[in-house]
């Protein structure tokens, strides 16, 4: 090893970031089709299930929420740490980024969203109308509305971005939002929620279309397909599950974890599924086939949240003592 790597090898130490598995002590099953690039330590306590992992439109940048109240933004080349967002009085429950990369949305249990300009870290706008804690937060296709959802008044809210006051409540005929996401078009609105369903909304009216029922258990993250024809959901039953958008049928599920599911993602041509559990691990899945195609285990600790880069060769992982790892797909 000559001058020049050791050096390079004691930066990232004392910056807190693991060049690789076996620098990390990360052990990775050997017929893995995927390697660690690396691992930071990087809250000081647990990274939120759900969507508190991003990838910037780009995938040059990972964006993370913690309950220690702060959004942080990482390199993806080197893990190392650009900037932290802080003004949050309480944990940051989800996070979203606009369609642009340029602004940034967070949902706090001090019961507020707020966008954030991402070049600065600069706050923009506090949106104040939710009186218990914010779980779930995203943008619309053309970033110029958001939605969000509440954790135990049953509230789910759409928002101009560049106004103070919700302009439409959803229906109330659920229970506590944990997860949202906009359809493709921009036109409905999906919702998971702890009377086991999701729920799609029409986003002009405000109404409901129609109920998915099948999973047995809290619905804790959900996502919509690329093309919008299926949705994803991840559950407190262990499982995964594709459904029809327009028939609200199950079309299959995804067996594997032996714990909670609390985080999916799906690659941006939709024929890979990402999820991770409470088991530790994470899972990549066939997604015609409902197969599981690996499994990365890297963690110590219960997975919260999972991220694809847009180009599919990344995944990023957070898990519950506030690290992070980022994979990359062998070569």
């Amino acid at each position: 090893m000559n001058k020049t790597t050791i050096i390079s090898l004691v930066l990232l130490l004392v910056a807190g970031i693991s060049p690789s598995s076996n620098a990390s002590g990360i052990s990775t099953s050997g017929h893995t089709n995927w390697r660690v690039l690396w691992r930071i330590h990087a809250h000081d306590e647990t990274i939120c299930h759900g969507d508190c992992l991003r990838f910037s439109p780009d995938g040059r940048t990972i964006f993370s929420g913690s309950i220690d109240g702060a959004i942080k933004q990482w390199e993806v080349d080197s893990g190392r740490q650009i900037r932290a967002f802080r003004g949050h009085a309480g944990a940051v429950l989800s996070i979203a980024l606009a369609p642009n990369g340029k602004t940034l949305l967070s949902g706090s249990e001090d019961k507020t969203l707020k966008r954030w300009k991402v070049d600065t870290g600069r706050q923009l706008h506090t949106f104040q109308e939710h009186s218990d804690p914010v779980t779930a937060v995203a943008f619309a296709p053309d970033g110029g509305t958001v939605v969000s959802g509440s954790r135990y008044n049953n509230t789910l809210k759409l928002w101009r971005v560049t106004g103070g006051k919700a302009i439409r409540a959803f229906g109330r005929d659920f229970d506590s939002v944990w997860s949202v996401a906009f359809a493709p078009d921009g036109h409905g609105v999906l919702s998971g929620s702890d009377d086991n369903t999701l729920k799609l909304w029409d986003v002009a009216r405000g109404e409901l279309i129609r109920t998915f029922q099948g999973h047995s258990a809290n619905v804790i993250c959900v996502t919509f397909a690329p093309d919008g024809r299926t949705v994803l959901s991840g559950s407190d039953d262990n499982t995964l599950k594709l459904w029809d958008v327009a028939s609200g049928q199950e079309r299959r599920s995804f067996h594997g974890h032996f714990e909670s599911v609390r985080s999916v993602a799906l690659s941006s041509d939709g024929s890979t599924a990402l999820s991770g559990s409470d088991d530790q691990t994470i899972r990549l899945w066939d997604v015609a086939k409902g197969q599981g195609i690996d499994t990365l285990e890297g963690h110590s600790r219960p997975i919260a949240s999972v991220a694809f880069a847009p180009d599919g060769r990344l995944v990023a992982s957070g898990d519950s003592d506030g690290v992070i790892v980022l994979w990359e797909r062998k070569k």
